[in-house]
């Protein structure tokens, strides 16, 4: 590991597979820190507070935002998510690899807070792949599909912002690129 790890960054358009290839990675290498993001949503079935999610009311989140302790944050389907600043200064600070997975939004605004990080854009094989990988999941009506799919005609529009791209192809390659740039 290099004696200081930067921040990275890990963005892409919705259904890239950037949870996956997390998942994968940490895995095998539980030592590189995600983040843990803020959120006003409701917890889903499963979830537990702390671990994939800080539940938090509007009003904690609006405190959040006032005194400066998101790193960024964003509003998406209604619900707001953000990123703990602290605990991410403490990470790199104890010398630890920290990874964020956030959406393009979100990318945008720790560049402009933390110009040293490294932003990480993960791009699909090719249009037709992501299409089939949205409307392959089953979880979702047509118009959220739509939604996300226009949506994600911008985000790829946005990958020259980014400081390297990964080409989601192999979950495991790509988690084996996304490791070594960590570290």
């Amino acid at each position: 590991m290099n004696d200081r790890p930067r921040l990275t960054v890990l963005s892409g358009p919705s259904g890239v597979g950037k949870s996956t290839v997390v998942a994968h990675m940490r895995k095998a290498h539980p030592e590189v820190w995600l983040s843990v993001s803020a959120t006003t949503r409701r917890p889903r079935p499963g979830e537990r507070h702390g671990v994939h999610y800080f539940f938090v009311e509007d009003e904690e989140f609006d405190k959040l935002v006032a005194n400066g302790e998101l790193l960024e944050w964003a509003e998406f389907a209604g619900n707001r998510y953000g990123t703990p600043r602290r605990a991410v200064l403490d990470r790199l600070e104890a010398g630890e690899p920290v990874l964020l997975e956030i959406d393009l939004q979100g990318a945008r605004l720790v560049r402009s807070s933390m110009p040293e990080a490294r932003l990480v854009f993960l791009a699909p094989p090719s249009w037709e792949e992501l299409v089939r990988r949205l409307t392959g999941r089953g979880t979702e009506p047509p118009d959220v599909i739509e939604r996300r799919l226009t949506e994600a005609r911008k985000e790829l529009a946005a990958e020259s912002e980014f400081d390297v791209t990964l080409v989601n192809t192999s979950v495991e390659d790509v988690a084996g690129e996304l490791l070594a740039l960590l570290c």
